[in-house]
């Protein structure tokens, strides 16, 4: 059946459509507690009841038992969560073999390298792919068994504010507290359903079969972009529908330009504040009609259309209500202290996709949360996060990273700025790269606090560690400029960048 527009995709689309990882997979049980059976009448307890063995799970589990906690973790499918198996893993898995495929068309027409691409073996390059999830997989078991962490399999279910209810486990006590981390899974459009094949979400864009010859890709976030760049890569015809008017829109705007044009210089078709209007699957793939930009309509056909509009919480099955708890409108947990990531409940915590912005949705952030919280229900004092220094990175070609503000939110909080950029092209090592990008600095008028730093271009997501230190620490670009980057490097342009603004440049004035 078509899938047609209406209100609550419009409203979809209006709604941030970046990237998110780091959900609560399944437990294969490293240790299993209770009794499992049909009953489910079996009870024990535990200092800390961990539901989702996701990032944010399974880091909380780990730290809380180092801490000396003795700790149950509730997993319904796999520890690792959807960033280990469906996500964050797999998916860098294949952009680099993309970079691979990349590598030999630049040898070619660049370097005088004469090769060529026979194939790609999807087959081999599967088993690489699934070899390495595997093997982070045994290790994350490995670890929360060495640990002496519980692991339950089986869905779970609030039944008190101190007691967790597991599927064919019993039920479980915490002593000091829960914590919640059940992540997020792909948001759905309404009449447009994910067969695996034809139409595939992010969940299951890497296992649908073989690889197509034409992709349309809803959505112009991280998420998207990734798997834009990696079809084409693998020498699909692509195209990218994104209802905001720019790229990666929760980035600087000079970062999605520099995106765009790196996108469509690699013959990906770029279709911004574009809206789907419907799409039908067809015998030889799925033809969707698009609104422009401009107001017309235009009908693109390819032969899979994957879905990457954002991700939604998950809570279905917790029971929220029995222990007092109420997502709120757009599904999310809130924190009533975000020191504590505690919720209004006091001894339930939230970790990971759960939690609504300022926590990014990201995998990395999800392991400082589950720090913080195992930390705080050990006693120990921990500082709060610092969700103005987690870094965010899209592995496309070219990359993004980026940590702080973007120019436009600097500007809207009332900092004035001074702004350096530098192209990469004006280093020697980014002219060897040959493929574009900058970086670009805001910070605060006359010398003061770096507030943000964005990059774009190859390997960009090594390079943003230095930054993460830079806008973390508060430092200015005075205290930068002294320390030296190695020539040549791309990182080089980071430190010219820097010196410059310090008033010190030497090939930018």
């Amino acid at each position: 059946m078509p899938w047609t527009h209406d209100k609550e995709r419009a409203e979809a689309e209006d709604m941030d459509t970046s990237s998110a990882s780091g959900t609560a997979g399944a437990s294969a049980a490293s240790r299993t507690s209770g009794t499992p059976g049909a009953s489910g009448t079996s009870h024990a307890a535990a200092d800390v009841v961990v539901i989702g063995g996701g990032t944010g799970g399974y880091s909380t589990a780990l730290r809380a038992a180092a801490l000396g906690l003795d700790v149950v973790l509730a997993e319904r499918d796999k520890v690792g969560g959807t960033c280990l198996h469906r996500g964050c893993i797999p998916s860098k898995a294949m952009l680099h073999a993309a970079e691979l495929v990349d590598g030999i068309a630049e040898a070619r027409e660049r370097w005088g390298v004469k090769a060529t691409l026979d194939e790609v073996d999807w087959a081999a390059l599967v088993a690489t792919r699934d070899d390495i999830v595997q093997r982070n997989h045994r290790g994350v078991e490995g670890h929360l068994a060495h640990a002496g962490v519980r692991v339950v399999r089986g869905s779970a279910r609030l039944t008190g504010v101190r007691a967790v209810q597991v599927e064919g486990a019993g039920t479980f006590t915490a002593r000091r507290g829960i914590v919640l981390a059940t992540g997020s899974r792909p948001r759905t459009l309404p009449g447009l359903v994910a067969d695996g094949r034809r139409v595939v979400t992010s969940d299951d864009a890497l296992f649908a079969p073989g690889l197509p010859r034409s992709v349309l890709v809803l959505g112009g976030g991280a998420i998207g972009v990734e798997y834009a760049s990696f079809h084409r890569s693998m020498g699909a015809e692509v195209t990218v529908v994104e209802a905001a008017e720019r790229l990666v829109p929760l980035e600087d705007a000079d970062v999605s330009r520099h995106l765009t044009r790196g996108l469509k210089k690699r013959g990906i078709e770029v279709l911004t504040g574009a809206r789907l209007l419907d799409a039908e699957v067809v015998d030889d793939g799925v033809r969707a009609r698009v609104r422009t930009e401009r107001g017309g309509t235009r009908t693109v056909a390819a032969e899979r259309l994957l879905v990457a509009v954002g991700r939604v919480p998950v809570t279905e099955g917790l029971d929220l209500a029995a222990a007092g708890l109420a997502a709120n409108g757009r599904g999310f947990l809130e924190s009533a202290d975000w020191d504590r990531l505690e919720t209004a409940v006091p001894g339930i915590h939230v970790v990971g996709d759960l939690l609504p912005p300022p926590s990014p949705g990201l995998a990395h952030a999800s392991f400082a949360e589950g720090l913080l919280v195992a930390e705080t229900l050990a006693g120990v004092e921990s500082a709060p996060v610092d969700y103005a220094a987690v870094p965010r990175v899209t592995y496309s070609s070219p990359q993004t990273a980026a940590v702080g503000l973007s120019e436009a939110e600097a500007r809207a909080r009332g900092h004035r700025v001074d702004v350096g950029t530098m192209p990469l092209t004006a280093v020697a090592k980014g002219m060897v790269h040959g493929r574009g990008g900058m970086v670009k600095v805001v910070a605060e008028a006359g010398g003061g606090q770096v507030l943000g730093v964005h990059l774009v271009g190859p390997n960009v997501s090594e390079m943003i560690a230095e930054s993460q230190l830079i806008v973390g620490w508060d430092a200015e670009p005075s205290d930068v400029a002294r320390h030296i980057h190695a020539h040549p490097t791309l990182s080089e342009a980071v430190g010219e960048t820097f010196l410059t603004l310090a008033g010190r440049g030497l090939h930018q004035r």
